[in-house]
């Protein structure tokens, strides 16, 4: 897949990202799957990845369930299987959850994303967005200077209160504990919704201590990663506390894994947010339909399908008051089979 414009974050600038498709054949019907392998990020990012496809490909689709038992640590992969066998069940139409399609299709609310980059093109992103009526801005923090990204805050909450625009943050982990207890405080300022991960994952002591003290709610995102076991689950969540659960169903595992987030956030009284992890329309129509089962009281941070030059033309359509599945729209795959 290849980035319209360059993809800023705390980790680097994304210029192409590779992702794979399961297909699955019935004379001229067709199922897709994503397997979204994000490099560097994924925790089956490793050897024997595409041995570990071409396995899954040879067993499928006689093999359904067994298939799924063996794919726990494979977390990108049990999310294109999970996602082309429920596209196979229900008539190979790329209809996932038949009960959110309905007759009428779908509207999901969507967060306007600010890619890092230099603050005056930053600053022009949250003018797009908030000409555009974004009701909700996330703003990716870490990579430049933080008097820089604070005058981006300020710019926004000097037009609009934290009733009119939401500021949701992501720092990718980039801060170390003693950093971000001084940020938060300062942030605190502005009224900011939740700020995601921000130290490094792997620290639950030092997040349990952050989540606690922090005057703006903390989101776990990459601190979910690797954890693909309920009992891990829950030592988690334990431990840490957390207000929110930033949920991206090809690092944690599918709907599957994702169910189980849910309702451990949900015992403890937080919350969570559906956000999409740079997939194609296949991996993105499946995470918007998962979501239209019922969300949060967040508005959700799925991706509009408008970061690729080569994406699948699909059903979706975009603006400032969310994510639309059209009942009349079309698929394309003619660039993909």
């Amino acid at each position: 897949m290849h980035f319209k414009r360059p993809g800023g974050t705390s980790r680097g600038v994304l210029h192409d990202k590779d992702t794979y498709f399961i297909v699955l054949r019935n004379s001229d019907d067709i199922a897709i799957g994503e397997c979204n392998l994000f490099t560097g990020l994924s925790y089956d990012n490793r050897a024997g990845y595409e041995e570990k496809l071409q396995e899954v490909c040879n067993r499928l689709p006689d093999e359904r369930e067994n298939v799924l038992n063996d794919l726990v640590e494979w977390p990108s992969i049990y999310f294109g299987v999970e996602t082309v066998l429920k596209d196979w069940e229900n008539g190979c139409k790329q209809i996932i959850f038949p009960e959110v399609i309905a007759e009428k299709g779908f509207s999901i609310p969507v967060n306007g994303l600010i890619w890092m980059d230099r603050k005056e093109e930053m600053l022009q992103q949250i003018i797009e967005k908030l000409k555009g009526g974004f009701a909700s801005i996330k703003l990716k923090i870490g990579a430049i200077d933080f008097e820089t990204e604070l005058s981006l805050i300020q710019f926004v909450r000097k037009q609009f209160t934290a009733q009119e625009t939401e500021i949701r943050l992501d720092a990718n982990g980039s801060f170390t504990l003693d950093e971000a207890k001084e940020k938060l405080k300062v942030l605190s300022e502005y009224q900011i919704s939740y700020i995601e991960q921000p130290i490094k994952s792997g620290q639950w002591q030092e997040m349990a201590v952050l989540t606690e003290n922090s005057p703006i709610d903390i989101a776990l995102d990459e601190e979910l990663i690797g954890i693909n076991s309920q009992p891990e689950r829950e030592k988690l969540i334990k431990c840490i506390q957390p207000q929110i659960l930033i949920l991206k169903h090809a690092l944690i595992g599918g709907f599957h894994a994702a169910d189980a987030w849910k309702k451990l956030i949900e015992r403890i009284g937080g919350s969570w947010v559906i956000t999409s992890a740079l997939e194609s329309n296949i991996g993105l129509n499946a995470v918007a339909q998962y979501t239209a089962l019922g969300w949060s009281k967040y508005v959700q941070g799925l991706g509009t399908g408008q970061l690729f030059t080569n994406n699948i033309p699909s059903p979706y359509t975009t603006d400032a008051a969310g994510l639309h599945y059209q009942i009349n729209g079309k698929w394309d795959f003619s660039n993909l089979l």
